[in-house]
């Protein structure tokens, strides 16, 4: 499927915004201005932004402790975002979620989550409520390659399959639970070995090729969307960055960061193939690239100068919700 011109510059819009984003952050956080902790997804921007391109609003996603990247893509507000990593009330959670719970449901993103595993529950049961209601939508659980070992997952396949929910499974194998290598955890080699056991179609993809992320999850929504039940992804990649910020990376071969950044960037990967065939020009690219750093840098000023939440006002609000 050829893509417009309007999409393929939105594409790289969101992939090169959660780049810049994420660039900043580690700058950020290096200084100590941002509290907790943080896990980049500069590497994987293809993966998000693809799987992305094929969902509205109305759909769900459930994003993991390394969910900045699933947000921009979903649409959230840049500087929302970064107002809720600094801590400030008029972030996109009140400052109270911060960068391990982000979330804004009015895009359909219903939260990093810093227990591994525990999104693809969630995620049947916002499939089961599109399925129930007839509302046409589709629930995405994206989950790690340490995630995809949980008996959560398992359970969630299951139910997904056995239920025929409109649900896809997108396991982002970056190589490594943490420091631990998938090639050694995963029975069976491959995440999505495991698809036929649940009797439903698997697909492993090139997670730094944002062509191939769209197609697969374009026919994997799609397939949701008739009522034919879930999908596997297994979209494999690798991270720029350590699993988190102050990670020393010992267990990663020396040279892999710079090996991978100089032949497997998915933005360089993207802007060779769009201007190669004349379907976007250097120009275009420039041109946002420039764009996304001024509003980044914007979302850092302002996040500077915000106020933090009020205890007086802020500290019991957010607790229950009434229906």
């Amino acid at each position: 499927m050829q893509l417009s011109r309007t999409a393929l510059l939105e594409a790289y819009r969101k992939m090169r915004t959660i780049r810049t984003f994420e660039d900043k952050v580690h700058d950020l956080f290096e200084t100590g201005e941002l509290p907790g902790f943080v896990h980049l997804y500069a590497g994987e921007e293809a993966s998000a932004v693809g799987v992305c391109a094929h969902l509205d609003d109305e759909d769900r996603i459930i994003s993991t402790h390394r969910g900045h990247g699933h947000c921009i893509a979903k649409g959230c507000d840049v500087e929302g975002m970064m107002l809720e990593l600094f801590g400030r009330r008029d972030g996109v959670c009140g400052g109270k979620g911060g960068s391990m719970h982000i979330a804004d449901l009015s895009k359909g993103m219903m939260g990093a989550n810093a227990i591994v595993g525990g999104g693809p529950p969630l995620a049947c049961g916002a499939a089961l409520a599109a399925k129930t209601l007839k509302t046409g939508k589709v629930a995405v659980t994206f989950t790690g390659d340490g995630g995809s070992n949980q008996g959560t997952t398992f359970e969630s396949l299951n139910l997904a399959s056995v239920w025929k929910l409109p649900l896809i499974f997108v396991f982002e194998n970056n190589g490594y639970a943490e420091s631990t290598g998938s090639g050694w955890s995963v029975a069976g080699g491959d995440i999505v070995r495991r698809a036929p056991a649940f009797n439903m179609p698997g697909v492993q993809v090139d997670g730094f090729d944002f062509f191939a992320v769209h197609e697969a999850a374009g026919e994997a929504v799609e397939r949701a969307r008739r009522g034919e039940g879930p999908t596997l992804l297994e979209i494999k990649f690798g991270r720029f960055y350590g699993h988190h910020e102050g990670d020393a990376q010992t267990y990663r071969a020396k040279g892999e960061v710079a090996k991978l950044k100089a032949e497997k960037d998915p933005l360089a990967g993207f802007r060779k193939r769009v201007t190669s065939a004349a379907l976007l020009t250097a120009a275009d690219l420039d041109a946002i690239d420039a764009e996304i750093e001024t509003l980044i840098e914007g979302s850092v000023a302002l996040a500077r100068k915000s106020p933090m939440p009020d205890p007086k006002v802020d500290l019991l609000t957010d607790v229950y919700i009434r229906y």
